[in-house]
């Protein structure tokens, strides 16, 4: 299955049951992203690190402004999709999901996510996650997605071949 079909369009904004909201992040959204990242740093290498080398504890806000972009540009094209978790206002970046075309056989696409650790509130990760698979199942023109990091090993995940 090619990556995504011609004529596909990418949710703008998604509503969760919990009040939060996804949508691509931006360039502009360096001001919430920096602080959400780089305060949850250690937690995220742990789950990203390895096999992304990401977030490194030196990252600079032009840095991360132009990671933003890149991601901004790359969902415009329907190459990967970076969603930012949000409060009701914007004022506050919670985490982000990940859609990615698979890199490795086996799925159509490879999906990752995190929260802030603070962001679990009235047990959002759980939500969150429900929803997420729930989402992709429903909205995206998917038929077998993958989560590397929760249902398979970053390690196993490796170890697949390449697509």
């Amino acid at each position: 299955m090619a990556w995504l079909p011609e004529d596909f369009v990418h949710p703008t904004r998604v509503d969760l049951p919990t009040g939060e909201h996804l949508r691509p992040i931006r360039e502009s959204d360096v001001d919430i992203d920096m602080p959400a990242v780089m305060g949850s740093q250690e937690r995220l290498f742990t789950i990203y690190g390895e096999a992304w080398g990401w977030p490194p504890a030196t990252m600079t806000p032009e840095q991360d402004r132009e990671d933003l972009a890149h991601h901004e540009q790359e969902a415009e094209a329907h190459l990967s999709f970076n969603y930012a978790v949000l409060d009701a206002d914007e004022t506050e970046l919670l985490g982000c999901v990940y859609i990615d075309p698979p890199e490795k056989q086996g799925a159509d696409a490879d999906v990752t996510f995190w929260l802030r650790g603070d962001a679990d509130h009235d047990g959002l990760a759980g939500e969150l996650e429900a929803f997420v698979r729930s989402w992709l199942a429903e909205a995206w023109p998917f038929g077998a997605v993958r989560y590397p990091g929760r249902d398979l090993s970053w390690a196993a995940w490796n170890a697949l071949p390449d697509a």
